[in-house]
């Protein structure tokens, strides 16, 4: 459960990443020296090993999905 916390923040630092970088073209890696930076790639590459890891498992931690997948009960 940590991980997917951990992998769901870094997903949303890489949207609003994105965000930024559609509405005024401004990375937020430039804070830590710019796309080529080891840190910024770093965190790229957190970011899309967080998408991966939330994608491949997203069934069995989104309560929405594993609701939705429930048998129906007959009342």
């Amino acid at each position: 459960m940590k991980l997917h916390s951990i992998a769901f923040i870094l997903l949303i630092i890489g949207g609003l990443n994105w965000l930024l970088v559609g509405l005024i073209g401004w990375d937020i890696g430039q804070l830590f020296g710019g796309q080529m930076a080891l840190v910024s790639k770093i965190i790229y590459i957190l970011v899309g090993l967080s998408a991966i890891y939330e994608f491949v498992g997203h069934k069995s931690t989104c309560k929405n999905c594993s609701a939705s997948c429930a048998p129906e009960q007959k009342i």
